[in-house]
C-alpha cells in the first residue's frame, strides 16, 4: 500500500471516501475541559491574590511595629547615654570634692 502511494499519490488524494460516516467533532469535550481549567485557574488566581494582599498587610503591620520598637530602643539609648554622661560628670565632681575635702582636712590637722 505504501509503495503504491509513493508511485501514484494523486490516486489517494483524488479518491472519494469509501465509507459514509458522519464526522462527530470531539472539540466540545476539549472545550469543556479548557473552560473548566480556566475557571479553576481564575479561582486559584483570585485566592492567591487575596492571600498576597493579606500577607502584604501583615508585613506592613509587622514592619511598622518593628520600626516603632527600633525608635523606642534608640530613644532609650539616647536617654541612657545622657544619664551616663550626667553620672560621669557627677562622679568627676565628687572625686574633685573628695580631693578638696582631703586637702582641707590635712590643712586643718596641721
Amino acid at each position: 500500500a505504501v509503495a503504491s502511494f509513493v508511485q501514484a499519490p494523486q490516486d489517494y488524494f483524488d479518491a472519494k471516501p469509501t465509507f459514509k460516516q458522519s464526522y462527530a467533532p470531539q472539540s466540545g469535550e476539549i472545550f469543556g475541559i479548557l473552560t473548566q481549567m480556566l475557571e479553576t485557574f481564575e479561582a486559584n488566581l483570585s485566592q492567591s491574590q487575596k492571600e498576597e494582599m493579606e500577607n502584604q498587610k501583615a508585613y506592613e503591620d509587622l514592619k511598622a511595629a518593628k520600626e516603632d520598637e527600633i525608635a523606642a530602643g534608640q530613644e532609650q539609648i539616647d536617654k541612657k547615654t545622657a544619664e551616663l554622661a550626667d553620672t560621669d560628670e557627677k562622679n568627676a565632681q565628687a572625686k574633685e570634692d573628695i580631693e578638696d575635702t582631703k586637702k582641707s582636712l590635712s590643712a586643718d590637722e596641721e
